[in-house]
């Protein structure tokens, strides 16, 4: 069964550590996604989404591309002012802080899980 995410905020289930969750699935919420913001309290979930830029963004960002089921495809740390290619399977997008990833034991072949 497959769950459609709507704009709202949550909890993401990592390896190491339960980390609030901002859903953005409106056109318009992905759309404003971390400009403007000086940081970002735990992760904000792009849906769908294949691709993501940081042009206007003030911070570095971990990036990781997910599949359907939440299974992280690729991870990367993005700098400010540039634009990263579309990943083929990719359905999601997740965004954090800079160096947030790896304290949350976010990298590829990992599962993301969702509470009900």
């Amino acid at each position: 069964m497959r769950r459609r995410l709507r704009d709202g905020e949550g909890l993401l289930r990592t390896p190491a550590a339960e980390v609030p969750l901002r859903v953005a699935a409106s056109y318009r919420a992905r759309t404003r996604g971390l400009l403007g913001r000086d940081g970002l309290d735990g992760a904000l979930l792009l849906t769908p989404a294949s691709s993501i830029h940081t042009v206007r963004m003030r911070f570095a960002i971990d990036v990781a591309y997910l599949d359907r089921r939440l299974r992280v495809l690729a991870v990367r740390t993005m700098p400010p002012g540039r634009v990263g290619r579309p990943r083929l399977r990719a359905r999601h997008v997740l965004e954090a802080e800079a160096g947030a990833f790896a304290q949350w034991g976010v990298a590829k072949g990992v599962t993301l899980g969702l509470p009900d």
